[in-house]
């Protein structure tokens, strides 16, 4: 698989959590979540505008904070106009940002951002049940190569 995401080249980072020891680097978690991205895990003020060719478009923060949740680290933001953050992790040196294509050829500048907080995000109830739903389809999916069953595997809109 060609990848194009912010910091792929240097994503040599190990899952913090035994539970995902299978995700061994952020290319893998890239490839899992490129099968379960979807309009319903998109932002909502966003979906009218999400295509299978740009599968990453509004799908910033909850897949930072399930990265967060495998490698650990920090989710930082980047100030974007209109006043919304778009989200990204840092693991010690480490930054990548599994979802920078949506932005197409514009170059992001990475840097002094602030932290996202989950208490802060998940507060709006929409995202929360995106992101879960992200979280329980990757597990599903772990769950399943873990028993020998078929890599394709269609993700059930809820």
């Amino acid at each position: 698989m060609e990848y194009r995401f912010y910091g792929w080249k240097s994503a040599d980072i190990a899952p913090t959590d035994e539970k995902y020891a299978e995700i061994s680097s952020p290319l893998v978690l890239y490839d899992m979540l490129s099968e379960i991205w979807c309009r319903y895990t998109c932002a909502p003020r966003l979906r009218e505008k999400w295509s299978p060719d740009n599968i990453t478009l509004g799908q910033c923060s909850i897949t930072a904070f399930l990265a967060q949740d495998i490698f650990g680290g920090s989710v930082l933001g980047l100030l974007r106009s209109g006043g919304n953050y778009h989200c990204y992790n840092k693991v010690g040196d480490v930054v990548f940002d599994l979802t920078s294509e949506q932005f197409g050829d514009e170059r992001l500048v990475y840097g002094d951002d602030p932290e996202q907080l989950r208490l802060i995000h998940f507060a709006k109830r929409e995202k929360l049940k995106r992101y879960e739903y992200l979280k329980a389809e990757l597990d599903k999916r772990l769950e399943l190569k873990r028993h020998g069953a078929s890599d394709s595997i269609s993700a059930p809109m809820p």
